[in-house]
């Protein structure tokens, strides 16, 4: 394999991780996207960031992007110099929506749009590669693959191209949303660290609590495939949401307003953003307005895109 190219443009969604019940196992992309450019060059690496975290995101080689670029080409095994990066980033930071899983994926899906044969880059191994970062596949599996996924890791066997440091290749399925599958996403004016959201879970939780989980990502699937009745009683939830409350108030208050009337609502990823799946009526959306949250539009929403 070897460098056809000297610039690449790709385009990354935002993501949902857990999507309620399927903790770090399921996810979901919407129509939120970071564009992001790259140039070679012979001399130092720049980057220039538009939009969100413009004001706080690295602007040298320690930016994600960069790192997870280099990882792609390092396992490419190509030789390369420094880059020029530009980043029009419409994902906030933060907010539950998988902004760091699109970096991720978006310095792999670089790499890709360089190399002459990128089919050995394929979605299989960025995933695995991109878990190797994240930790969990849920966010970066519906950011390359689009839609609705179920997530897993199993043990790498002789015929993997890469694994992960764990010795795991990280695996993705889609689900087949309903074509008028509708989900609203409110997002907050305030942040949530994910290692705070992920610092206040417990070690273990109750059987039964794991139990009521399992069946709930199960009739998750049901309810996303077009079982619309079922969606309510889905997206109940017991092994995150209500230890991560005292973290998001705002959200979790919210929530429950928001579920009281009839509207099937989960934490987005970490939180503190919210995932409707429904359209919000305009008093709806008024209400969480005055709360702080903005709502955003989606239905499904394609995977990363080399542009």
């Amino acid at each position: 394999m070897r460098l056809a190219k000297d610039r690449a443009h790709v385009r990354v969604p935002a993501t949902s991780g857990n999507l309620g019940p399927g903790f770090d196992c399921m996810g979901m992309a919407h129509d939120i996207w970071d564009d992001i450019e790259v140039c070679l060059t012979t001399g130092a690496t720049r980057v220039e960031i538009e939009g969100e975290g413009a004001d706080v995101l690295p602007r040298d080689e320690s930016h994600l992007i960069i790192v997870a670029l280099k990882r792609a080409l390092d396992v490419a095994g190509i030789a390369y110099g420094g880059f020029d990066l530009h980043c029009v980033n419409r994902i906030r930071q933060g907010r539950g929506l998988g902004s760091s899983a699109a970096a991720v994926v978006a310095g792999l899906m670089l790499a890709r749009g360089l190399v002459d044969e990128p089919e050995l880059l394929s979605d299989e191994v960025l995933l695995t590669l991109a878990t190797d970062f994240e930790g969990h596949p849920d966010n970066a599996a519906p950011a390359i693959y689009g839609g609705a996924v179920v997530t897993w890791t199993e043990a790498a066997d002789e015929t993997a191209t890469y694994s992960t440091h764990d010795g795991l290749c990280a695996k993705a399925a889609p689900i087949q949303l309903a074509e008028n599958l509708r989900t609203t996403l409110l997002v907050p004016d305030f942040e949530l660290a994910t290692s705070l959201a992920r610092s206040v879970l417990p070690e273990s939780v109750p059987h039964k609590d794991a139990a009521f989980n399992a069946s709930r990502a199960a009739m998750l699937v049901l309810a996303l495939e077009g079982r619309s009745d079922m969606f309510m009683q889905a997206t109940g939830e017991r092994l995150h949401q209500d230890y991560r409350a005292d973290s998001m108030r705002p959200s979790i208050e919210l929530m429950q307003e928001l579920r009281d009337a009839g509207y099937p609502t989960v934490v987005s990823g970490a939180g503190p953003s919210l995932l409707v799946f429904g359209e919000l009526s305009p008093q709806e959306r008024q209400y969480a307005a005055g709360k702080g949250f903005a709502a955003y539009d989606s239905g499904y929403t394609p995977g990363a895109q080399i542009l």
